[in-house]
């Protein structure tokens, strides 16, 4: 075989050799019998294609071998199709029933804290809360993300959820504000997190509540992804939807206004459907946010 001389390819946020991706063609080739999930593992194995804890990075991959297939380049195995099943809507039961009303000042209900929610129960109680209270209701998590619950000290009932996952793709407002390229953005976009969901209870009418869970959020939101993901964040985002709120609780916690999204979803440069006009808020999570973004200085 010749010796490839062409220069690395982006994709899916790894660079790829001409070597590489025609190794790639082998494998899909080869192993054609295999699922896409399957395929994907075992070229994230030969490729050492891992998250910085060491876990395939599985859903990167499934991205590529779509990108590889509307390019001509494969034929990836068909698309398992879900059982009807396992798309069930999520049923609400008496653990999630509205409460007493809680009232006062966020002073009356010291430690206010954030639980991360991690086993299962949990997880099955934060989403029956969110999908039976939050106006957008529960949807699965895109990417790496992080549930909370707002609680008014260890044991105690809680007042609210919080989410954080996957940012935004393209943004440009916020592109335009970090300043970085499209190659700085393809690698280093999970530096990024999206405060995704945010609820209150309908009941909880706790005065400066919401801004002291955004508060609490990022102090200790680094070093939960640090512990789950292996990586720690650097510039949190979020977008409010104008015509339903005021962005009033970030404004209190200094997130700062950058602009509107262009109504386009998350990959907004890309996709041409119409989505509200969402305001977009950020907040740095250490000072030199830009240089760890734009990889001038290497990410811990």
């Amino acid at each position: 075989m010749e010796k490839q001389t062409d220069a690395p390819v982006l994709l899916c946020g790894r660079y790829f050799s001409t070597q590489e991706l025609y190794e790639i063609q082998e494998t899909v080739r080869t192993f054609s019998k295999l699922s896409r999930t399957e395929l994907a593992n075992t070229i994230c194995e030969f490729l050492g294609w891992v998250t910085p804890t060491g876990q395939y990075k599985t859903a990167s991959c499934q991205q590529l071998l779509e990108k590889l297939e509307r390019q001509g380049l494969i034929t990836a195995p068909a698309k398992q199709k879900y059982k009807s099943h396992e798309k069930k809507g999520i049923s609400f039961g008496p653990l999630t029933e509205a409460g007493p009303l809680v009232e006062g000042s966020v002073t009356d209900f010291k430690p206010i804290d954030l639980e991360p929610v991690t086993n299962q129960a949990s997880i099955r109680l934060w989403n029956e809360y969110v999908h039976r209270y939050h106006i957008l209701g529960y949807k699965r998590p895109f990417g790496a993300h992080q549930r909370y619950f707002i609680v008014p000290g260890a044991g105690q009932k809680p007042l609210g959820c919080l989410l954080f996952s996957a940012a935004a793709w393209a943004l440009r407002a916020r592109d335009g504000w970090i300043g970085w390229t499209e190659v700085d953005r393809s690698l280093r976009v999970n530096l990024i997190v999206n405060n995704t969901r945010f609820l209150i209870f309908p009941w909880v009418r706790v005065k400066n509540l919401a801004s002291k869970a955004l508060s609490l959020a990022v102090k200790r939101i680094r070093n939960d992804w640090q512990g789950r993901y292996g990586y720690s964040p650097v510039l949190l985002e979020t977008f409010v939807d104008p015509k339903k709120y005021r962005g009033t609780c970030y404004r209190a916690a200094n997130w700062i206004f950058l602009g509107q999204t262009a109504g386009r979803g998350r990959t907004e440069m890309h996709n041409k459907r119409p989505f509200t006009r969402k305001h977009i808020y950020v907040y740095p999570l250490v000072a030199d946010f830009r240089s760890y973004l734009k990889g001038e200085t290497a990410h811990e």
